[in-house]
């Protein structure tokens, strides 16, 4: 199966279901919201960061393309399961709420999903490097231990 779909579908899911406890939270406790939806959107966030970080850090080819693909899917699919969602679970929600989600409602999911991956993307690739860099003088220090070659490395 494709990457992108594993992890829009995922992504759809979570969100949706987010949506739909957020929704469900607000009705029974309107005056303290607030913090539910915070905590909420700190948890959507987290989920895309911390699978983008462990998909670069594991060396996923072509991770940007894949992670883009998936935020659209995970944006429509996530505005769809919602609808539905809500309609079941929550309230009388119905077809004519579902134009809205597909619009500015599935742009933000997926904007939602893509920046958070894209830093986590950027995180892993940080945390690769280091970790190569780590390897690396590991290596060395060895090779000195052993009373063999040693690459010099370049003073900064």
């Amino acid at each position: 199966m494709r990457t992108w779909l594993v992890r829009g579908s995922a992504m759809a899911v979570v969100h949706a279901a987010a949506e739909t406890l957020r929704a469900d939270f607000g009705v029974a406790h309107p005056t303290s919201r607030t913090l539910f939806e915070a905590l909420t959107l700190g948890v959507l966030v987290g989920v895309a960061a911390v699978w983008g970080a462990v998909d670069r850090w594991r060396g996923l080819e072509d991770a940007g393309r894949t992670w883009l693909i998936a935020s659209l899917v995970a944006g429509w699919g996530s505005a769809v399961l919602g609808v539905v969602g809500k309609s079941v679970f929550v309230d009388q929600t119905g077809v004519a709420d579902l134009g809205a989600a597909l619009t500015g409602g599935a742009a933000f999911t997926a904007l939602l999903v893509l920046i958070p991956a894209a830093i986590g993307l950027g995180a892993g690739n940080w945390i690769r490097s280091t970790r190569a860099s780590a390897d690396t003088d590991e290596e060395e220090d060895a090779g000195a231990q052993r009373g063999g070659p040693t690459r010099s490395r370049p003073r900064s």
